[in-house]
């Protein structure tokens, strides 16, 4: 048509309408005019090899720097960003404009398109159902949540199906360790009710940290007995390469991102306790694993039946209870019951809590503490372990190693400090201990707290035998009850006439 360029693909069906049609009819059907059949009868080359490519309009601004001195820089360091390579050009050529930096971008991509390394290629896998579980940890502490105002520093196990696309997430307090992988596997496994062929983990290297030799080869040893309990063969990505797990790696950033949008749509990013914000984490896991209900029913059949039971997913310790009340255990001391001093103790160390046993009996749980990130030692302190004997030696709560950690509550420690402010370090430490054993032998910690919380904001100092006195009835005080015992003839006398009427 008149003021249009023909196209390669019009002149290629000219051409092959023309070997069964006359000229006249093969351009009608090519939508060309008759002069323009009869000039390409002449000359058969397509349009766009007659094309001339068009040349520069304006001279090239890198003509005199690109090969002599952007070519030889990205050889030198083949890693180099083009904007670094930009900013490089400007200090060196002032008189370069700001405008040319998408232009070298481009030149550069293209340079090395012909003369880069070599890159690694990712290779695309397909998933059989019920073959392969993966595990991982991450961190979410970017994500700002508290737990009653205080900031919380956890991470997240996150299992998954690379089939289905199944997922199990669950808090860790501690830093990665083969007791919370042990702990966040095994509750998937039976959450599934399957387990796998095969699990991928990382390199475990963060688990194994600061060990020595012999701890990584029994943390190696005691994996390996994990999976072969589930039946399941361990494998393990390069250290490193992310990608290789790459059917976790990218879901940690959904995860992630769909607890961002839930809390946003939450409101607030505290929570009252941490079962509180775990239940939240199930939730939404909850949420997106129903989206693939099918996939996973599916895969559900092609797992691997359990075992009987659960494996272990605690490490044992056995530690010596010392003079001051406690023992030590990876960096935290933990404060037991008195009579427990000389005694061996095992501990069954869990990713949040303590399981003491004598032998083989259970005494307590403890909640695990944690050192400090700079290496500083930390406490765990239960005020009723050490209170009968703090009562005999009050001034030892003035210079008590773990005094921050003695007081229960806020309300205790403020008192104290008050107490401090206004009366001598003797009456201080005195009244302080005294408000403790309150506590503890009338059960109300709490009460008592609130007690003292209204005498301080009234700028008055704790009276402690008003709160006694509050607190009634005291133990001591309380009546005797005397008990007199039937005599015991009344029993023969009644057993007697039983045997009478048994012969009559």
């Amino acid at each position: 048509m008149p003021g249009r360029h023909i196209t390669d693909h019009q002149m290629r069906l000219f051409m092959k309408l023309r070997q069964e049609h006359r000229v006249e009819v093969a351009a009608a059907k090519a939508s060309l005019s008759r002069a323009t059949a009869y000039r390409i009868e002449k000359n058969a080359q397509l349009p766009s090899q007659v094309k001339k490519p068009r040349g520069r309009r304006r001279p090239d601004p890198l003509a005199d720097i690109f090969d002599a001195e952007v070519v030889p820089l990205l050889k030198a360091a083949p890693g180099i960003r083009p904007v670094a390579v930009f900013d490089e050009m400007l200090r060196r050529h002032p008189e370069l404009s700001e405008g040319v930096r998408r232009t070298m971008e481009r030149r550069i991509r293209a340079w090395r398109a012909i003369n880069g390394d070599e890159q690694e290629v990712i290779f695309r896998q397909v998933h059989e159902p019920g073959r392969l579980g993966l595990s991982d940890f991450t961190n979410m502490n970017e994500l700002g949540i508290t737990i009653a105002g205080q900031p919380l520093d956890h991470l997240l196990y996150h299992f998954r199906l690379a089939y289905s696309g199944f997922e199990h997430a669950h808090v860790v307090l501690g830093g990665e360790s083969f007791v919370a992988l042990a702990e966040g596997l095994q509750n998937a496994l039976w959450f599934l009710g399957g387990a796998p062929l095969y699990h991928r983990s990382d390199s475990l290297s963060a688990a194994f940290r600061n060990l020595d030799a012999d701890a990584k080869e029994d943390q190696t040893r005691r994996y390996a007995e994990l999976c072969a309990h589930y039946r399941m063969t361990p494998t393990r990505n390069n250290k490193g390469i992310a990608h290789e797990n790459g059917a976790i790696e990218s879901p940690h950033g959904h995860l992630k991102n769909a607890i961002r949008d839930a809390l946003l749509l939450r409101g607030t990013r505290d929570f009252d306790d941490l079962d509180g914000y775990r239940g939240f984490i199930d939730e939404i896991v909850s949420r997106r694993n129903a989206r693939y209900g099918k996939r996973i029913d599916a895969e559900r059949a092609a797992l691997q039946p359990l075992p009987g039971t659960r494996t272990s997913d605690f490490e044992e310790v056995v530690v010596r209870v010392s003079r001051s009340g406690g023992f030590t255990l990876r960096k935290v001391f933990y404060t037991v019951p008195s009579r427990l001093i000389g005694h061996r103790l095992r501990v069954r160390l869990y990713d949040e809590r303590l399981d003491l046993f004598i032998g083989g009996t259970h005494l307590m749980t403890l909640q695990r503490g944690r050192a400090h990130a700079s290496g500083k030692h930390d406490q765990v302190v239960d005020y009723r372990h050490v209170i009968h004997s703090l009562r005999k030696k009050p001034m030892a709560l003035l210079q008590l190693v773990y005094r921050d950690k003695l007081f229960p509550r806020q309300e205790y420690r403020r008192a104290f400090e008050t107490l401090l402010d206004r009366l001598s370090d003797k009456q201080a430490c005195k009244i302080t201990v005294e408000l403790l054993a309150l506590a503890h032998d009338r059960g109300c910690e709490r009460e008592l707290a609130e007690r003292l919380a209204k005498t301080l904001d009234a700028g008055e100092l704790p009276d402690i035998i008003a709160l006694r006195t509050f607190f009634a009835p005291d133990p001591a005080q309380l009546p005797t009850v005397n008990v007199r015992l039937a005599s015991l003839q009344g029993y023969e006398a009644l057993i007697d006439a039983r045997h009478l009427e048994d012969a009559a």
